[in-house]
């Protein structure tokens, strides 16, 4: 393709997905934007992952497969790895058990490259952990910068695309709450981060998600502003409180 069309690597980490994996795939098989790599980084699955995985790649040379040596606990390992071999001058993160609209890709990637943009994200809504909705949109702020992003995490991982180039020699720190730290560290450098205001994509919630661990969710956060970021202890209170307010907000959604 022409350079109007530019390759995008999308991330997926895989551990044990193997219940909802070929959904996920065939979203991304099934977009209307074509020049995409997918890699896939298997976290040490011991389900049949691995199998869906290498079945996939018999039909379609675009998907790569790579392995952890070790079971890596968190999605940074393997997104990293990710970030590492890809080749595509724009990157996207689709867990393994969510799912993307047929046409996620070719929408975000004319919104950004009309607006000339190096970050986007988007809507979505939640799904059950059976796939059912619930009319449970999440709409989060419009334009995202380093300044607000440390009152709440409005850049959703799973519709987030961003470019190479701002990402640069960031990668995922192996903490709690790992993208939220990843997108802090990036608008840090001066970029900003622009919502398409449209639903991209459906989150598949588990009960036994570390999302569903609020307390832990709050220590993450605290980690994340305070030890990694270097926010001082005033301003770390009052960004916790509009933290604490908007995810609420968000819960009851």
């Amino acid at each position: 393709m022409s350079n109007k069309n530019p390759l995008i690597s999308i991330i997926t980490p895989c551990f044990n997905a193997e219940a909802y994996l070929s959904q996920t795939i065939e979203s991304l098989i099934n977009q209307t934007y074509t020049n995409w790599e997918l890699i896939i980084i298997n976290d040490c699955s011991t389900d049949n992952s691995l199998n869906i995985i290498k079945d996939f790649q018999e039909k379609d040379r675009r998907i790569k497969l790579y392995n952890t040596c070790r079971s890596s606990g968190s999605p940074s390992e393997p997104r990293n790895i990710g970030i590492n071999n890809a080749d595509g001058e724009y990157i996207a993160f689709l867990d393994a058990d969510d799912i993307w609209f047929s046409e996620k890709l070719e929408i975000q990637i004319n919104f950004m490259k009309k607006n000339n943009y190096d970050i986007s994200y988007s809507y979505y809504e939640k799904i059950n952990w059976s796939g059912v909705k619930n009319n449970r949109v999440i709409k989060t702020r419009k334009i995202t910068t380093f300044r607000n992003i440390l009152k709440s995490n409005s850049i959703p991982c799973l519709t987030s695309m961003v470019s190479k180039k701002a990402i640069g020699e960031t990668r995922f720190k192996q903490i709690p709450q790992e993208d939220f730290c990843f997108w802090i560290d990036i608008l840090k450098k001066g970029f900003k981060a622009y919502n398409m205001c449209v639903v991209t994509a459906l989150y598949r919630e588990s009960p036994s998600s570390r999302s569903s661990n609020k307390l832990a969710m709050f220590k993450g956060y605290w980690n994340v502003i305070r030890r990694e970021q270097h926010i001082n202890f005033v301003r770390c209170c009052y960004f916790m409180i509009t933290y604490s307010i908007l995810g609420f907000i968000k819960f009851i959604k």
